[in-house]
């Protein structure tokens, strides 16, 4: 465990805050240390208010807040000495203390408090810091953990057995703390839990952390259970798992989830060995590495590729458990959300990218916690009873209500052809806003990092090229799961030729492109598409051209009349898949790729008209833009246009030859 403060960076700190703001960075860039929301940090600061009056505040980490990237902002002051009574408390019910902690926040617009602010509050130090280091849980997560610690530390922390977070943890640390610690007290290790640090300054109870998580890191390399040897390549899942057995797969958890999900594969060496070992039914099974998981990863994976069967032990789970709960509870969609497989790897559902991002750092780190706690004689996990307390608590249950309705396209995969500019751009954008992930693909090779966001999987594709769609395709399957949505635009437009002088070659490149290649994408994506929980969904950019040709684009017209009749055609035969076809009729999109300037010049001159009159030349007056294609585009998708398939609708202002 190497510390990474700074003297430099911490001297550009102003006040106790703002180092506590730095020292909290610190931790969460350590993934080993916490992960995705979890930790958190605390300094006690004395204030005086516009009364003049001295006030003691915690300023706790708010809830919603990454350690990471955490501001002043997401810190929560809550008035300490109003924290310290509720800690003399017999009981505190989790609504209760919420409320108690949130009317004693000193700031309006504040984050709610951490649910441990009571015990942040009770450590008699001004920083206190809390992570679920790897290494901890590694050592905790075994049959005889709490021997270990000692082992490791002595009576330099006081040991608490695991009790739920919230009030009850408070409590018995508050009577536990005071009588276990000494001068020499470093920090707390919650057993199965995590372990905190406290200090006069940020940085004493920083490098404490670091000095505490390093003695464990050497306590499992002492017992050659740490630095394990890295697992031998295995073979890649392109070989034994097809794009089509991953987008079934998604789309049986997807039905059994009740909504579109993502499912992110990974068969990296690391998780097809993990996946194969001979123990993985019971070293996998015990549970998540810390309770706080259990939210994301739900408290087992899927071994194989049976989600019935998951879900059908999912279902007996909660109502072994749900049976005891003194409050009744809804159980959660029983679909799993880690998957384990021999020849797939490691598949991480989520309702986004995000979402299925996260899963797959926190069962990454899983996985070391288990492999290290095996090699030091068995990994175990905390009972199920204490796991579905968590997965089941009244405050996380909260938060899922709170989430509020996902955004229409929330697990749906949309792939757009065309997409580094113009109407495909504005497309992705589109598609994006209402939540669903996008392969994009473009000839230009700058697509690959166009949009630099994870929800975005940038592909430079010659979609004239079978193989490079089949890459394509392969690869955005094993990046989301599947295909839903399928936007047909990318195109050539070599205006200006008259038939006279339209030579063969020119001809047969922008047949190849505009419609060949629409042909194998849409032959190529239908099975995907088959298999969308909603129905799948097309939407082909045609071109006014279709009802209205004009001179000097012959080829152009020709190919995107044909286009249009291909998805006529397809609307037919696949309505009985559930799958819509529909069409735009785009006119007069000028900020995109094929309207050069020069281009632009040679058409108004057709028509004998200027640059500006050549853009507005339509019924209504008016410009149209990517955007308003790309919008309508997207809308067609969307529950608008359930029942609409075939159809053919203008996006061009009014044109009075169309009318």
């Amino acid at each position: 465990m190497i510390g990474l403060w700074n003297d430099d960076d911490a001297a550009r700190c102003s006040g106790q805050l703002a180092l506590r703001v730095y020292s909290s960075q610190l931790l969460g860039r350590d993934p080993s240390l916490v992960l995705h929301g979890g930790g958190n940090t605390s300094v006690k600061l004395r204030e005086v208010d516009v009364l003049g009056e001295a006030r003691d505040v915690l300023y706790v980490k708010g809830s919603g807040w990454d350690l990471a990237t955490i501001l002043e902002a997401g810190f929560a002051p809550v008035r300490l000495n109003h924290l310290l009574k509720l800690a003399t408390l017999e009981s505190l019910s989790d609504p209760q203390m919420i409320s108690e902690l949130a009317t004693h926040v000193v700031r309006a617009g504040a984050p709610a408090p951490s649910v441990e602010a009571i015990l942040h509050a009770i450590l008699p130090y001004p920083y206190v810091d809390h992570t679920h280091a790897d290494a901890l849980l590694a050592v905790t997560n075994t049959a005889d953990g709490a021997r270990r610690i000692r082992d490791i530390y002595g009576d330099e922390v006081v040991l608490i057995p695991y009790v739920m977070p919230g009030f009850d943890l408070a409590r018995l640390c508050a009577r536990e703390f005071p009588r276990q610690a000494h001068a020499r007290t470093l920090g707390v290790v919650l057993l199965n839990h995590g372990i905190f640090s406290f200090g006069s300054t940020a940085r004493e109870s920083y490098e404490r952390m670091i000095a505490l998580v390093g003695r464990a890191e050497d306590y499992l390399r002492s017992n050659e259970a740490w630095c394990l040897p890295r697992a031998q390549a295995a073979a890649t899942t392109a070989a034994t798992v097809s794009r089509l057995d991953i987008a079934r797969l998604r789309a049986q958890i997807s039905i059994c989830a009740g909504f579109p999900v993502i499912l992110a594969t990974h068969d990296d060496a690391k998780f097809v060995a993990f996946a194969r070992r001979a123990d993985i039914a019971q070293i996998s099974q015990q549970g998540p590495a810390t309770p706080d998981h259990v939210i994301r990863t739900k408290r087992v994976p899927m071994l194989g590729r049976n989600v019935a069967a998951f879900a059908a032990a999912y279902r007996d789970y909660f109502a072994r458990n749900a049976a005891r709960a003194v409050q009744p509870k809804v159980m959660l969609d029983p679909a799993p959300r880690v998957v384990l497989d021999s020849a797939l790897g490691l598949g991480c559902v989520g309702r986004s990218v995000k979402d299925s991002s996260i899963v797959h750092d926190i069962y990454a780190h899983t996985i070391d916690v288990i492999l290290a706690a095996t090699a030091l004689g068995g990994y175990r996990a905390l009972p199920e009873q204490d796991l579905f307390d968590v997965e089941y608590w009244d405050l996380e249950q909260a938060k899922l209500k709170k989430a509020g309705t996902p955004p229409a396209f929330a697990g749906e995969v949309a792939l757009v052809t065309g997409a580094a500019s113009g109407i495909g751009r504005a497309c992705v954008d589109a598609l994006l806003k209402r939540g669903a992930a996008v392969i994009a693909l473009d000839s230009n090779p700058d697509i690959v990092t166009r949009f630099a966001r994870a929800d975005v999987l940038g592909l430079h594709c010659d979609v004239t090229v079978p193989a490079q769609i089949t890459r394509a395709l392969d690869l955005g399957v094993r990046s989301f799961g599947g295909l839903d949505l399928l936007v047909l635009n990318a195109g050539i437009f070599p205006g200006g030729t008259r038939v006279a002088a339209l030579a063969d070659d020119e001809w047969r490149r922008v047949m190849q492109v505009n419609l060949d290649a629409n042909l194998s994408l849409l032959r190529e994506t239908h099975a995907l598409l088959k298999l969308a929980l909603r129905g799948g969904r097309v939407v082909i950019i045609g071109s006014k051209n279709v009802p209205a040709p004009g001179p000097g684009a012959a080829a152009y017209s020709a190919s995107k009349a044909a286009l249009t009749q291909l998805a006529r055609v397809v609307a037919l035969e696949w309505g009985a898949d559930g799958i819509r076809v529909n069409t735009l009729h785009p006119n007069a999109v000028f900020d995109t790729g094929i309207w050069s300037e020069e281009v632009l010049a040679a058409r108004a001159g057709q028509y004998g008209l200027s640059v500006a009159e050549y853009k507005i030349n339509n019924v209504l007056k008016v410009e149209v833009c990517s955007r308003d294609v790309a919008e309508l585009a997207a809308e067609m998708c969307g529950s608008l246009f359930d029942k609409t398939t075939g159809a053919q609708v203008p996006v061009d202002g009014g044109n009075d030859r169309v009318i």
